[in-house]
C-alpha cells in the first residue's frame, strides 16, 4: 500500500485532528507522498509525540489548535500559509462524541460541545480553506463524516446529528464553490477501529453484533479510509464534488 502513489507531490494538506488515528495516518501517508502537511490537535504534548512519529522534517508543521474556536482556527491556517504559501486541501478530520444515552436528557452544554467540535469546527476550518483556495485557483475539501449520520445508533445521537451536519455542510460547499474549482467531498465510514471507537469494538459482544450488520463481516480498518481520502485529494477526483462516499463494508447496502 505504500507503494501506491495519488501525485500528491509538493501539495500542501492541513489535517486537523492529525496527532492520532486516522489524522496520523493520513499526514504519514501524505508525507510518503512528498506531500506538505499541517496538522493540528488541541494539546501540545500529542503533536509533539506525532511529530517525532512521522519524522517529516521540514515537511511537517504542527499547530495547536482547537477546531471549536475561531480564532485557533485562523491561526492555523494563518500559520500553514506563511510556512508554505498555499494550501491544496484540507482534509476535516476532528471526530468527538460523549456518550449520550437520550437526546432529550442530555444537557444543553454537552450538546453544544458535540455540536461545535464536529460540525462548528468543519465549518469554520471549511471557510477559512475557502478563501485561501479562490485565490489560487482551486482546491479539495474533504470531511470524515460517519455512517452515524444517517443511522441513529445508541450512544451516538447528538454526535450522528452533527455528522448529518457536515454532510450537508458537503453539499452546500460544493455547489457554492465549484465556479472556484474548489471540490468539497465527503467520506462516511461505519466503525473503525481507532482508540476514538474501542469503547465499542473492544466489548466483544458490541464487537460482534455491529460486525452482523457489515456484509464485508469486519470493521473498518484506518488504511480502509485513508486511500479513498487521497484519492479524493487527487487530480483522478477533479470532477467529483458534493458527494459522501459510504467505506462501510456494505452496510448502508442491506
Amino acid at each position: 500500500m505504500e507503494n501506491q502513489k495519488y501525485g500528491l507531490t509538493d501539495k500542501v494538506f492541513v489535517i486537523t485532528g492529525g496527532s492520532r488515528g486516522i489524522g496520523l495516518e493520513l499526514a504519514r501517508r501524505l508525507l510518503q507522498e512528498k506531500a506538505r502537511v499541517a496538522i493540528c490537535a488541541r494539546k501540545q504534548e500529542g503533536l509533539d509525540l506525532a511529530a517525532k512519529e512521522l519524522n517529516g522534517g521540514d515537511a511537517l508543521l504542527t499547530v495547536p489548535a482547537h477546531i471549536a474556536k475561531e480564532i485557533e482556527v485562523d491561526n492555523l491556517f494563518k500559520q500553514t500559509y506563511s510556512r508554505f504559501g498555499k494550501i491544496d486541501a484540507l482534509i476535516n478530520n476532528v471526530g468527538m462524541n460523549l456518550l449520550t444515552p437520550s437526546v432529550t436528557e442530555t444537557e444543553a452544554a454537552t450538546w453544544q460541545k458535540i455540536i461545535d467540535s464536529n460540525l462548528t469546527g468543519t465549518y469554520y476550518c471549511s471557510r477559512a480553506a475557502a478563501k485561501i483556495m479562490k485565490g489560487q485557483g482551486g482546491g479539495k475539501i474533504i470531511s470524515i463524516s460517519s455512517l452515524a449520520a444517517c443511522r441513529a445508533a445508541p450512544g451516538m445521537g447528538i454526535y450522528g446529528i452533527a455528522k448529518a451536519g457536515i454532510e450537508m455542510l458537503t453539499k452546500v460547499l460544493a455547489a457554492e464553490l465549484a465556479r472556484d474549482n474548489i471540490q468539497v467531498n465527503a467520506v462516511a465510514p461505519c466503525m473503525v477501529k481507532t482508540g476514538f471507537s474501542s469503547p465499542f469494538w473492544s466489548n466483544r459482544d458490541v464487537h460482534d453484533e455491529v460486525v452482523k450488520g457489515i456484509p464485508i463481516g469486519r470493521l473498518a480498518e484506518i488504511q480502509d479510509i485513508v486511500d479513498p481520502v487521497l484519492f479524493l485529494c487527487s487530480a483522478g477526483a477533479d470532477f467529483i464534488t458534493g458527494q459522501i462516499i459510504a467505506i462501510d463494508g456494505g452496510a448502508s447496502a442491506v
